[in-house]
């Protein structure tokens, strides 16, 4: 059952991404959107689930907020550091193809969007320990994990090709972070991963999704268009997600 509902996720995500490749002449829309989905995602689903699994504290800071912050600090560093590495090779390699990327680094596109496969992993295995558990907890989870993969698809297609990679890597992210659910799903058959780590895991990442959409997509969706159907996307994006969390609890 987690494996088919996995199958869904996998749809829904192909589903996003398909979304945010056709309104590409809506760019900004876009960028707008996904800034509000990944802002969602971290404040009202990846934090208090951190929070709850890795809930010990270490010298008086929870674990899941220590790695959240580290998570936004690397995130912070390895752009940094990608970014004075191809200036010093030239700038930009000319992936952009006619669109002007500000001479980011496409490897910190194709890094983000490797940690939404990783993330999308996380919650197939999440799906398959669910069903496991019982058949309420696995609706539940089947609910959070197949609505909330429309998020993801259509943020991992943005970041890659909003960091200047090629059409076609930007695809084949996407595909994987389709099949991700469906991969996690299944090893639950063999292994279950404990909690937490798996908290551990959704702070570091949720930190370093926030920087992603703090400091680079929200920006970018405000800097040639600072019109108020900018914001509301942004704020119809964190609704959408509270929308999905309150229907999964």
């Amino acid at each position: 059952m987690a494996v088919i509902v996995a199958l869904g996720a996998f749809l829904m995500t192909l589903a996003g991404g398909w979304t945010a490749q056709r309104v590409t002449d809506r760019r900004h829309l876009v960028l707008g959107l996904a800034g509000g989905l990944m802002l969602g995602v971290v404040g009202l689903d990846l934090l208090p689930e951190a929070l709850h699994a890795a809930g010990r504290d270490v010298f008086g800071v929870p674990l899941a907020l220590l790695l959240f912050v580290a998570g936004f600090l690397v995130a912070h560093l390895v752009e940094r550091l990608l970014a004075v590495r191809q200036a010093a090779h030239g700038g930009s390699n000319g992936a952009g193809h006619g669109h002007d990327h500000g001479g980011r680094a496409p490897q910190v596109g194709l890094t983000a969007a490797a940690a939404m496969v990783g993330h999308s992993l996380a919650d197939g295995v999440a799906l398959g320990v669910a069903f496991q558990v019982g058949g309420g907890m696995g609706v539940a989870v089947a609910l959070a994990v197949v609505t909330h993969d429309f998020a993801d698809g259509f943020n991992t297609y943005t970041l890659t090709t909003l960091y200047g990679n090629a059409r076609r890597k930007a695809l084949m992210m996407l595909f994987a972070d389709a099949a991700a659910p469906v991969v996690g799903a299944a090893s639950t058959a063999l292994f279950t991963l404990p909690e937490e780590p798996l908290g551990a895991y959704l702070g570091f990442f949720g930190g370093a999704l926030l920087y992603l959409a703090a400091a680079e997509i929200l920006p970018e969706a405000h800097h040639e268009h600072p019109a108020l159907s900018t914001l509301m996307c942004t704020v119809g994006g964190v609704a959408g997600i509270w929308l999905v969390v309150g229907l999964a609890d």
